[in-house]
Order: structure tokens, then C-alpha cells, then sequence
């Protein structure tokens, strides 16, 4: 049993949990991450670290509530305890040797783009944060960002926050006006990370994804996770989750993750009338 230390709302939709997990804070590394179940009868879900503290042995979550398993996850408060949280799983960033990089995150992607952003800040390389959300409401971890950000740009769909538009916007201004990076690592939504990538091949400049697929059980064994790379099957919980931006299949995995909403949505419908069932 894992003991939550702290919880808040970030915003309507996402959630930060502190969790009690000395061992999984000892080896955790940015972008790895863990598999939970909140309750003994619950889904295995994956979700990347969003931070650590070797000291206090904690590990920080950020979480959407999209389906069964993130809605009972959100259903519990601090002092209770999440029943299973295995990790750190799959490979860390690489960023040894980068001076350079633009980091873009999108929505709650960018809880998984900020433990990045700041270990690239930490060994010294120069970090510019592109991060988008569709509105004001929905922004997370501006502060965190900006400490951690040479340049901190914020883009919105609708304009009520930051500059009106999408994150491959000042991306592509900045390597029109020839800035050179090292590298761009991009993580949040499939369509998002396409795009990126889109306009980061037209500078040839390396291009660094983070892939989140359906995960089961987080070894390679299940074979959910599977994506193609460079025209090979490769599986986000060992091989990744990070990949060659260059060479992944995008459309195929927006096809293959699309296939499993409608069960995502009723098993989603049934534990929220089960939670509420038991509060009442």
C-alpha cells in the first residue's frame, strides 16, 4: 500500500497526487514512469513521474480523469493509501551533452514535459518551454515552467491566455529565424506530436516523442503498448516510452488508441455510479 502525502486540483480535470514510495523515488529518472491500481479491483494504468524527492521518498503524479481507473484514482484523499504503484518502468530521457533544447508540451502533457524541462536545466543546457492548452482554465505548472525557462512561451486555442494558437506556431518562427537546437522533445497528444514533428523535419532537427499508448502490464509481455518505429514493432513500456519523432507511425497510433473510447467512456459511466453509490 502506497500512502498519498499531498493532493490538489490543478485544474476541472487534472489532479496532482504525492505519493509515499521511497523505492521507486530512489531510482526514478524524468521521463519514466509507474504503473498504479487504486483499489484492489482496479485497472493497471500508467503514468509517468512528474517528480520525486530521494529525501522524503515521494513520488509526484499528475493525472487526467478520463476513464475508470483515473476516476477512482481521483476518488481518493490524502492519508489513504493507492494499493499498487510499481516503477520507475521504461527508459529515462536522454539529455546528457544537450545545450540547447525546446521543449513542447501540450495539455497534461506538459506534466510529463516539466520533470524534463527542469533536469535539462539542472546539468546547465538552455531550455525554451512551448506549452499549449486550449484555454486560460485549463493551464498547469506556469510557475514551474518559467523557473525552469530560458524563454517560457504559452500559447492558447482560444487566445484567452498567452498568444492565440497552436505550439508548432512559435516553434517554426523560431527555426525560421534560425535558432538552432540540439534537439526538440515533444510530449503530449498523438496529433500535437505529429505536427511537431512535421515542422521540425523541415529544419532537420532532431525530434525526440514521448509515446503513451495502452499499457498493461508495463514488461513487454502483453504487447499492448506496441507501436512502429522505423518500420519495426517496438513497445513503449521497454523500448520507450521515448522514440525518433522521425520515425514513428503516427496514424497508426491514433487509429489503434482510438479503437478502445467507447469502452473507455462506459467503464468510466459505471465507476462514477459506483463512487456515488458509496458516498451515498
Amino acid at each position: 500500500m502506497f500512502k498519498i502525502v499531498s493532493k490538489k486540483e490543478l485544474n476541472p480535470t487534472v489532479t496532482f497526487m504525492s505519493v509515499e514510495a521511497p523505492l521507486v523515488a530512489k531510482k526514478a529518472k524524468a521521463g519514466q514512469f509507474i504503473i498504479f491500481r487504486a483499489k484492489e479491483d482496479s485497472e493497471r494504468i500508467p503514468l509517468t513521474i512528474a517528480g520525486y524527492d530521494r529525501e522524503k521518498g515521494t513520488v509526484d503524479i499528475i493525472f487526467q480523469i478520463v476513464g475508470a481507473g483515473t476516476e477512482v484514482l481521483n476518488s481518493l484523499n490524502e492519508g489513504e493509501n493507492i494499493q499498487d504503484f510499481v516503477g520507475p518502468l521504461g527508459n529515462p530521457t536522454e539529455i546528457e551533452g544537450l545545450k540547447k533544447v525546446a521543449v513542447v508540451g501540450g495539455g497534461v502533457g506538459c506534466a510529463i514535459a516539466y520533470p524534463v524541462a527542469k533536469a535539462l536545466h539542472e546539468q546547465g543546457c538552455e531550455v525554451t518551454s512551448i506549452v499549449g492548452f486550449r484555454n486560460k482554465d485549463l493551464v498547469i505548472l506556469e510557475d514551474e515552467f518559467k523557473a525552469v525557462s530560458s524563454d517560457y512561451i504559452l500559447m492558447s486555442d482560444d487566445g484567452s491566455v498567452g498568444e492565440k494558437g497552436v505550439v508548432t506556431q512559435p516553434l517554426d518562427k523560431l527555426l525560421a529565424d534560425g535558432t538552432e537546437f540540439d534537439e526538440v522533445i515533444a510530449i503530449g497528444p498523438l496529433i500535437m506530436m505529429k505536427f511537431v514533428v512535421a515542422t521540425t523535419k523541415k529544419y532537420n532537427v532532431k525530434t525526440v516523442v514521448s509515446m503513451n499508448p495502452i499499457m498493461v502490464d508495463g514488461t513487454g509481455m502483453c504487447g499492448g503498448c506496441r507501436l512502429t518505429v522505423g518500420g519495426k514493432t517496438k513497445f513503449a513500456c521497454v523500448d520507450g516510452p521515448d522514440f525518433d519523432g522521425f520515425e514513428v507511425d503516427f496514424d497508426e497510433a491514433m487509429a489503434r488508441g482510438s479503437v478502445y473510447k467507447p469502452f473507455e467512456t462506459k467503464a468510466r459511466e459505471e465507476t462514477c455510479n459506483l463512487l456515488k453509490k458509496e458516498v451515498q
